[in-house]
């Protein structure tokens, strides 16, 4: 990785796998639709946000998905990704679709903090993956180019995403 001037790892499912019951938190933000009279079963749990911020309860949503996600980081488990860190001579990052707060807990967690020099989870910018805002808003905290960039994730979203901002990708 030495041929990049900095690293953007994504979170969950790359450095580290949160606790997280995702069908939980659909049932709930199901019942947070039903609630205001929209009918939740068309939608996957990314489009229902949209649904409930079109319904006038995003917020309360957002918030429901976070809480989630900062108790499931208590509970994260390091993956192996996380190893390379150590031999890191180049800033790295964290762009990820989880809240930065639940980012910033699992790595606590693992005593991966000071490793970062820029967390930025979905409620850091306003887009989500595989939007290429956050990964650009990342680089440009960063202050390095995309070309001289590498985006380390583990799903097709992040792929497009590092695509979309200009980075090289790679999977794990």
């Amino acid at each position: 990785m030495t041929d990049y001037d900095a690293v953007v790892y994504d979170l969950d499912g790359t450095l580290v796998r949160l606790d997280v019951d995702w069908d939980e938190v659909e049932r709930d933000i199901e019942r947070a639709l039903r609630a205001v009279d929209v009918d939740p079963d068309e939608y996957d749990t990314w489009e229902m946000l949209d649904a409930a911020e079109g319904a006038g309860i995003g917020e309360e949503v957002h918030e429901l998905i976070a809480e989630h996600e900062r108790d499931g980081a208590t509970r994260a488990t390091r993956l192996p990704t996380a190893d390379e860190l150590a031999d890191a001579d180049t800033p790295v990052a964290v762009c990820s679709l989880n809240c930065e707060a639940a980012c910033r807990i699992a790595l606590d967690e693992h005593g991966l903090t000071d490793a970062f020099s820029v967390v930025a989870g979905r409620d850091t910018v306003p887009a989500r993956k595989p939007d290429p805002r956050a990964l650009t808003w990342v680089l440009e905290e960063l202050g390095v180019p995309p070309e001289r960039t590498l985006f380390v994730g583990d799903s097709a979203s992040d792929e497009v995403t590092a695509e979309r901002a200009g980075t090289d990708f790679r999977w794990v």
